[in-house]
């Protein structure tokens, strides 16, 4: 090849004098070396063509795989809560990931009305502590003599020092015989269950411990061997709060009616653990009731077994179809579908279109929560004429022409919720995100965490039917423990507990009263 080039390049250099002392037969000679010269090169050109086709059409494998392994790493993460984290900031713009704190504008924050704790002063106090002055604390020197001033300091809010010994009584029940139904009556003790030898009291705070503080059984042992002088084992505590738990099963089912009835319904699940097998938490409830499901699957058989195969208000969850079971109006989680476009958008900055279509998404629902505040200033057919709009809208948006791959994924992603993103608007106790859903469910997520599930059946039910009562009664604003007490006080008495709603009548009787 060599040598054929070398004699191309003389060839080249020969000039008209010189080629026309050549004969005509050298002359052929001469051309058909160089046609044979320029095919060789040729077919070298093409084969280091071919070769580039096959190094960029590989390159474009590798691409589209590294993009498909991006892209499937967050879908695992994305729906990961966040902890506070905005789905836009002031500016109208997703907040990037990576900015750092001395980006931020450094200025002094206003402090807001109600933060920090509140002034004792307008407490009356029960006792009062004079604290004497007997020498300078500067120089030593004795004051006991000198006269001085006394004013108040400050009022001080305090708990009784950890208990020295517990309260033990002996429980005597009298027992008589009935003249007229001819029976023997007996007197029920007041101050713990049946059969128990542990306190009311003791019972109601190792249940608020277990569930709304997240204690583990043996955290709770310590605290009462600490702080109370009361010993009692990890088994005795889960002994007793399915005990507990069997006792309010009526106010369990009475919270699950209360949530049905609703017209607005969070749902959202997490995992569990019982026994070291997978389960999975399920938690149904309004802005009244809250109501916790264990079970082994996270099926839509759940889902219709718990709120029936038909609802007649909204149901607000993320993309889960397990909900499809359930006939009703439906609004997916938009805070998901952003989370996951903003990390579309942290993890390929090179496509502008994929902003671009995050800010008219998050636009038309901001007219959608504009439409819904005005509803009950329209008649119902402007109401729908602007509602079919604010739909085109969003149809028009997922036609989105020549996506690129990854623009395209996060289209197939919404265009899957399209039936489910605007349904909030129609419904004036609806929202277009599941935050309420996630908010009472963290403190299931936070007890796994701490306790990493549960021994039993018995005990992962134990705690979803406490917990249902304690959340419930945060929900409605109502003491925990003195509900707790009224209802276990009246089932010792009656054999029932007392329910939710009893409840609320004699604090609302008694209030009237005072």
């Amino acid at each position: 090849m060599a040598s054929k080039l070398m004699k191309m390049k003389g060839v080249v250099n020969l000039d008209g004098a010189a080629l026309e002392k050549l004969s005509k037969a050298k002359l052929i000679q001469l051309i058909l070396e160089q046609q044979e010269t320029f095919s060789c090169q040729s077919s070298v050109l093409d084969e280091k063509e071919k070769k580039i086709e096959e190094l960029a059409e590989q390159l474009g494998q590798l691409q589209q795989e590294q993009d498909t392994q991006k892209t499937q790493a967050i879908n695992k993460t994305v729906n990961e809560p966040s902890s506070k984290k905005p789905e836009w900031d002031k500016d109208g713009n997703p907040k990037p990931s990576n900015k750092s704190k001395s980006d931020k504008k450094k200025r002094k924050r206003k402090k807001r009305p109600g933060c920090g704790n509140q002034s004792k002063w307008h407490l009356i106090p029960q006792e009062v502590h004079y604290t004497e002055l007997k020498s300078c604390q500067h120089c030593g020197t004795d004051l006991i003599d000198r006269p001085g001033t006394a004013k108040p300091s400050r009022i001080v809010e305090d708990t009784p020092p950890p208990a020295e010994k517990t309260v033990v009584t002996e429980e005597i029940e009298e027992t008589k015989w009935c003249t007229v139904c001819k029976k023997t009556a007996s007197s029920k003790t007041e101050a713990a269950l049946p059969g128990s030898d542990i306190g009311l009291n003791a019972t109601i705070e190792i249940a608020y411990l277990w569930v709304m503080c997240a204690l583990s059984t043996p955290n709770i042992t310590a605290f009462f061997k600490t702080f109370k002088t009361l010993t009692i084992s990890t088994a005795g505590i889960s002994k007793m709060m399915i005990r507990l738990s069997n006792i309010l099963e009526p106010v369990y089912e009475e919270i699950l009616n209360d949530v049905k009835q609703g017209a607005a319904i969070w749902a959202d699940e997490t995992g569990w653990r019982v026994n070291g097998k997978l389960w999975w938490l399920w938690i149904f409830a309004n802005k009244r009731s809250s109501y916790y499901w264990p079970d082994q699957s996270r099926g839509g058989q759940v889902v219709e077994r718990i709120l029936g195969p038909i609802f007649y208000g909204i149901l607000m969850v993320d993309g889960w179809h397990a909900y499809n079971k359930l006939a009703c109006d439906r609004q997916t989680c938009m805070a998901h579908i952003f989370r996951k476009i903003r990390a579309f958008i942290d993890a390929y900055p090179q496509y502008r279109s994929i902003m671009q279509f995050y800010l008219k998404l998050r636009r038309i629902i901001r007219d959608g929560e504009v439409l819904q505040a005005k509803r009950s200033t329209l008649d119902e057919f402007s109401f729908q004429r602007k509602l079919k709009k604010l739909r085109q809208r969003l149809h028009d948006l997922l036609a989105w022409k020549n996506p690129n791959a990854i623009l395209a994924d996060a289209i197939k992603k919404v265009r899957r919720q399209e039936d489910h993103i605007l349904t909030f608007v129609e419904h004036s106790d609806g929202e277009h995100h599941n935050n309420y859903g996630e908010y009472i469910i963290k403190k299931g997520v936070l007890k796994r965490k701490v306790s990493g599930g549960s021994k039993s059946a018995d005990g992962v039910r134990a705690y979803a039917i406490i917990q249902s009562i304690a959340m419930t009664c945060q929900l409605r604003q109502l003491s925990f423990c003195c509900f707790m007490k009224e209802s276990l006080v009246q089932y010792i008495r009656t054999g029932k507990p007392m329910l939710l709603a009893e409840y609320e009548t004699l604090l609302h009787g008694e209030s009237k009263a005072a």
